[in-house]
């Protein structure tokens, strides 16, 4: 486990001891756990929990945005990248669903997919068997499809179960590591990291042999890692884990987020002297709680641009 601490715009991350497991509750952290409390004490009404619970979550939107840098190669203009992430299958999200899902990307004609993780909620609880294996290889993607791991790939001794599902699925796994993605006339990089919470994430691993000129995209689970990789040659970062916070209150927005996923919830940022565009999925499924609300599931669909 990791423990953040956070001195302005620096994030520094480091491994945390038994000892050590206090993490400094500013304002903001204190007024939404105080909302998040009031609202398990007081209950939500009748029609708002049947709509939280059983209506939201299965109202997937498709989130669509331009990247755009001088540095993606015009030939690449229009190539479109379908990311879905956090399905969290086995809590509260079916393989009926996920099916539905994979159907939705394929409309879509994806050049390139990417899965920015937690495929499982409890990898250990739950009950494999080839269907997953199959909807995930029914994924059409001309030029590849790339995944992490997230927290929950890792957690419930789930690592090595999830990457022989994802090999079996042709999904090529980017642990620390890159690929050059080549149309015949120009090329960019994708690279991934390890998850940053339960993994080993190296930057320098990760782009180890890339060349730094090209456009880069960088998949990392965690979107808070962000002010980590905007001191490295990276463009681009697709991040996830946020769930853009499931429950989202008129007025106040999220009312809570995990760890690693507190400065950047949901949409895009921009983020250093670079700067580094940074976008985070609002992610498909739930955790912990069973519930979205003003806060509906998204795929996200981003389409390069050379841009002058």
């Amino acid at each position: 486990m990791f423990h953040v601490y956070s001195l302005t715009k620096n994030v520094i991350i480091q491994p945390m001891n038994n000892a050590e497991r206090y993490v400094p509750m500013n304002r903001r952290t204190f007024l939404k756990k105080l909302i998040t409390s009031s609202l398990a004490l007081f209950g939500l009404g009748g029609g708002t929990y049947y709509y939280a619970r059983e209506i939201e979550p299965g109202m997937l939107t498709i989130k669509e945005a331009d990247i755009t840098s001088h540095r993606i190669p015009i030939s690449f203009d229009n190539f479109k990248i379908v990311q879905f992430s956090d399905t969290h299958i086995g809590f509260h999200y079916t393989l009926d669903q996920f099916e539905e899902l994979v159907n939705t990307i394929n409309k879509h004609n994806p050049d390139c997919v990417v899965f920015t993780g937690d495929l499982v909620d409890r990898p250990d609880q739950f009950k494999w068997d080839n269907r997953i294996i199959k909807s995930l290889s029914n994924i059409n993607a001309p030029y590849g499809k790339y995944w992490i791991y997230g927290n929950h790939d890792h957690g419930g001794y789930g690592t090595d179960i999830i990457k022989e599902v994802m090999d079996k699925s042709d999904f090529v796994m980017l642990k620390n590591a890159n690929t050059k993605i080549d149309n015949g006339l120009d090329r960019f990089v994708i690279a991934g990291l390890d998850d940053v919470m339960l993994g080993a994430p190296n930057l320098d691993h990760a782009l180890e042999g890339s060349n730094p000129e090209l456009f880069t995209l960088l998949l990392c689970h965690e979107p808070d890692y962000a002010e980590v990789v905007q001191q490295f040659p990276v463009d681009v970062q697709l991040s996830g884990h946020s769930h853009g916070g499931q429950v989202q209150i008129p007025f106040f927005g999220y009312i809570y987020t995990p760890t690693l996923a507190e400065s950047y919830v949901e949409g895009k940022y921009s983020v250093g002297l670079h700067p580094l565009q940074l976008y985070v999925s609002r992610g498909i499924g739930t955790t912990r709680l069973p519930y979205r609300f003003l806060c509906k599931p998204e795929l996200n669909i981003y389409r390069l641009a050379h841009d002058d």
